[in-house]
């Protein structure tokens, strides 16, 4: 097995790269030339790296040479225009699959990275599962399921495709507001706290990114991939105060409030020219009652459970975000 692995530099990517090292699998990454190697500069003398994008490709079909698995965790999660989903999540992906199909069988297997959101909000009470037709309720959501809808169509590989919910741990940049503003004493309070969500800590879904890759039943299956633990947004906050021995007050964030909050972000990102995850299409995100998805397929065909409890994914977190002064 030699596994080429996109977005490698990402906070996801950076964690499956880790594992497959772990694991001595013989891995490549596909790298733009001029991204950022901060959490993976340690790891390249470790792998071959290989210049090139999902726009290019010429590139992309070079940096298959002698590979035989693909793990694809490249995407937007935030984008300045509409568009720039779709660019990127959906046809990058669709140029990634004509780069594996023209190898004529020599890939054997693509893991793609996807996301809860192609499938749509849902409850505590009927969680998603992989048999609901997907109903995705934001611009990003539609552009992974557009995304998905590349990987069905590829012809000379088997694919598995992964829908993890919100995934939190070391490196990541987003739930690190929410340590900064519990750190700040606030407690923030979405939707009167009620909205469920499932999250998978980002070792977690890094393991079963990696046993998907061979594992025999995976293969032309989707999965949702989280914790069995459903929580709260409020009670997330709550246990890292705890952990951070803070005291805190609530800061109420009610539906109608969220919106203006949206939309003068993104205003200011597109003063700025730098994009953010809240704008006018999360607004749909955010006023969802829920983002809750059932893990069980994945335990019941390959054996993977994501098994970090809350408690322990925030205490692994917030000793990385000490450690490396980001708090």
């Amino acid at each position: 097995m030699k596994v080429l692995l996109t977005g490698a530099n990402g906070f996801v990517g950076s964690h499956v790269l880790d594992n497959l090292l772990a694991r001595n699998i013989p891995t490549a990454i596909l790298l733009r030339p001029h991204s950022d190697r901060g959490f993976i500069e340690p790891r390249l003398a470790h792998v071959e790296v290989r210049i090139g994008s999902l726009n290019d490709r010429d590139g992309l079909e070079r940096a298959m040479g002698d590979v035989t698995h693909v793990v694809h965790c490249a995407g937007a999660t935030k984008a300045l225009r509409i568009a720039d989903f779709h660019a990127v999540n959906q046809i990058g992906t669709r140029h990634l699959v004509a780069a594996i199909d023209a190898q004529a069988g020599r890939v054997q297997r693509l893991v793609h990275l996807s996301s809860l959101a192609a499938a749509g909000s849902a409850t505590a009470d009927s969680p998603a599962r992989e048999a609901d037709p997907p109903r995705p309720v934001s611009e990003y959501g539609r552009s992974k399921l557009a995304g998905e809808q590349e990987v069905l169509g590829a012809r000379h590989t088997e694919w598995v495709i992964l829908r993890p919910p919100a995934v939190y741990g070391p490196r990541d940049g987003e739930f690190l507001r929410l340590f900064q503003t519990v750190k700040a004493h606030l407690l923030p309070v979405v939707r009167g706290g009620r909205q469920a969500l499932s999250l998978v800590y980002v070792k977690d879904l890094a393991e079963a990114v990696v046993g998907c890759l061979s594992h025999p039943a995976a293969a032309g299956r989707t999965y949702f991939v989280a914790s069995p633990q459903v929580i709260s947004a409020r009670e997330m906050a709550a246990e890292i105060a705890a952990q951070m021995s803070v005291w805190t007050v609530p800061l109420p964030l009610p539906t109608f409030a969220l919106w203006p909050v949206c939309a003068v972000q993104e205003g200011w990102s597109r003063l700025t020219g730098r994009a953010n995850v809240l704008s006018r299409q999360k607004y749909p995100e955010l006023r969802a009652p829920g983002w809750v998805c059932d893990p069980s397929r994945l335990k019941a065909e390959t054996g993977v459970v994501c098994a970090t409890t809350l408690k322990e994914g925030i205490a692994q977190s917030l000793a990385w975000y000490r450690r490396e002064g980001w708090l």
